[in-house]
C-alpha cells in the first residue's frame, strides 16, 4: 500500500492551502485601519496585512472540523505590529487549536471581563484556545508569520463583541523591542 500527503497538507508547508473547497480571503490596510490605535496615511490602502486560507467542511456533522491558515505579512502601523481582526466564539463550547508553523508573533487572548494575556508563538509552537476567550494574532517579526488552526464547523465567529469591547492591550515594536501597552 502506497501512502500519500494530500496535497493541501503539502500546501501548508508552503504558505498556502489549494483545492476548490478552499476560501481564501485578503485583508487590505484599507479594511484594517480600524484594528489599529491609529491610521498611517504613509501606509497605501492596498497593503496586503494578511490572508486566510480556510478549507471548509461540507456536511451538518457538528463534530466535523475547519482547518485554516493565516499569513501575516511583516507591517507596522505607526510602529504598532500587524494584529488579525481577533473574534469570539459564536458557541463558547468550540475551542481551538493553533499552530505556529512559521515566523514569530504573540497569540492574544481575552476574556468576557477584557483581561488578555499573551502566548509566544514560534515555529512549532501549538496553542489551544478555550472556546469563551476571544483570540487574535499578532506578527512581531520582520518576516510572515505563518499559522495554521483547527476549530468545530459550528464554532462561528463574533466580531461584534471584540468591536464593543476591544482587546486592552496593543503590541508595538519600538526600537528593536517588542511593548504591549493597555489600550487607552
Amino acid at each position: 500500500m502506497k501512502i500519500t500527503e494530500a496535497k493541501w497538507i503539502e500546501n501548508f508547508k508552503q504558505g498556502k492551502i489549494d483545492g476548490e473547497s478552499v476560501e481564501v480571503s485578503y485583508k487590505m490596510y484599507a479594511q484594517a485601519k480600524s484594528f489599529y490605535a491609529s491610521e498611517d496615511a504613509s501606509l497605501p490602502q492596498d497593503t496586503l496585512m494578511y490572508t486566510v486560507y480556510t478549507c471548509q467542511t461540507k456536511n451538518d456533522h457538528t463534530q466535523n472540523l475547519n482547518w485554516g491558515l493565516t499569513v501575516m505579512e511583516p507591517v507596522c502601523v505607526h510602529q504598532e505590529c500587524n494584529v488579525t481582526r481577533g473574534h469570539f466564539h459564536e458557541d463558547e463550547q468550540c475551542d481551538e487549536i493553533y499552530v505556529c508553523q512559521k515566523g514569530e508573533g504573540l497569540l492574544l487572548l481575552m476574556d468576557e471581563k477584557g483581561q488578555c494575556h499573551a502566548e509566544t508563538m514560534r515555529e512549532g509552537s501549538i496553542h489551544h484556545i478555550d472556546g469563551t476567550l476571544a483570540h487574535r494574532l499578532v506578527n512581531t517579526s520582520d518576516s510572515k508569520l505563518e499559522v495554521m488552526c483547527c476549530w468545530p464547523v459550528n464554532a462561528g465567529h463574533d466580531y461584534k463583541r471584540v468591536e464593543e469591547m476591544p482587546f486592552s492591550v496593543r503590541v508595538f515594536r519600538e526600537n528593536g523591542k517588542i511593548t504591549i501597552k493597555e489600550n487607552r
